[in-house]
């Protein structure tokens, strides 16, 4: 039994079969559709989620399977003090695999040590968000054709956002990636990120606090919001949520083929006039995030 915690939890050639099926599964939609018939899925999300819930619940209907858990931690027994420990053994008593969001890091590592099913990772605190990489990563090969030799910026909240370092984990196991990261001093990427994998494993980056003068040498903007719900306090949040707006006149900077990504929900860091231009790709982002989780689990059920 296979968990996915990590982006690093399959390997480079993994990643590739399982982008693969994803391919597969958005092309021939009807050979998957009872896949999954007489299986279920627990999202069980301790957190709010309107895309990544939504999606893999999209993803077991659309494989045939059936659905159960709940979208907030008041509406679970961990409102009653119930540990994640007790609430998967029970769980398992349930479902086929489950989908976890919790707003502490290493939750799910935790449920996973307990379960009888498979345990995926769909966020913990600012920690990892695996299935948003493999979400990014397909997107990135569909649009781009490779997930090599390509100039990413990741741009706004880089300190707490866990869609930011799990998408630099895995990145930096293809070649010739290079990272420019776009952000005020106090949101910068985790030291230990910059320490253990970007400089140790020699791959190239810069750091800057403007948008304009990256915008030029990207092949791809990765946007991010500034996270309210990370802030201690709510004076920082407000004077820094505003640090990156994209709009029109940024756009006009960027090479005509650079794509723009963003994990969303976004608030206003990308201008609605942006949503026009074929470089936006965030709404594309989200339908390649149900192919991509229709094969995670029917990989994760040994299906495929």
């Amino acid at each position: 039994m296979r968990h996915l915690l990590s982006p690093l939890d399959f390997s480079v050639s993994e990643l590739d079969k399982l982008l693969d099926l994803a391919r597969d599964i958005e092309r021939h939609p009807e050979k998957y559709a009872k896949k999954c018939e007489g299986k279920k899925i627990a999202t069980l999300f301790y957190e709010p989620s309107t895309r990544t819930r939504l999606s893999f619940e999209a993803a077991m209907l659309n494989l045939g399977g059936s659905v159960l858990g709940f979208s907030s931690a008041d509406s679970s027994s961990a409102a009653k003090g119930e540990s994640v420990s007790d609430t998967i053994r029970m769980i398992s008593c349930y479902a086929d695999i489950c989908a976890m969001r919790h707003p502490k890091e290493g939750a799910p590592l935790v449920a996973s040590e307990k379960s009888r099913i498979p345990v995926i990772n769909a966020g913990d605190g600012g920690h990892q968000h695996p299935t948003q990489t493999l979400t990014d990563l397909m997107t990135i090969r569909s649009l781009k054709g490779r997930l090599n030799n390509l100039t990413i910026g990741l741009c706004g909240d880089l300190k707490f956002g866990r869609t930011v370092h799990s998408l630099i984990n895995a990145l930096v196991r293809y070649t010739g990636i290079r990272f420019v990261l776009i952000s005020p001093k106090e949101l910068r990427i985790p030291d230990y990120i910059k320490e253990t994998v970007l400089e140790e494993k020699g791959i190239r980056f810069r750091e800057t606090d403007s948008l304009e003068d990256a915008m030029g040498e990207l092949d791809l903007l990765y946007m991010t919001r500034v996270q309210r719900e990370r802030f201690f306090n709510e004076e920082e949040y407000i004077r820094l949520k505003d640090s990156y707006i994209l709009d029109k006149q940024k756009m006009k900077l960027a090479k005509e083929d650079m794509l723009v990504l963003h994990p969303l929900p976004r608030v206003n860091e990308i201008a609605t006039e942006v949503d026009d231009d074929p470089r936006a790709v965030y709404f594309k982002q989200v339908q390649y995030g149900v192919y991509v989780r229709m094969a995670l689990i029917l990989t994760l059920l040994e299906i495929a």
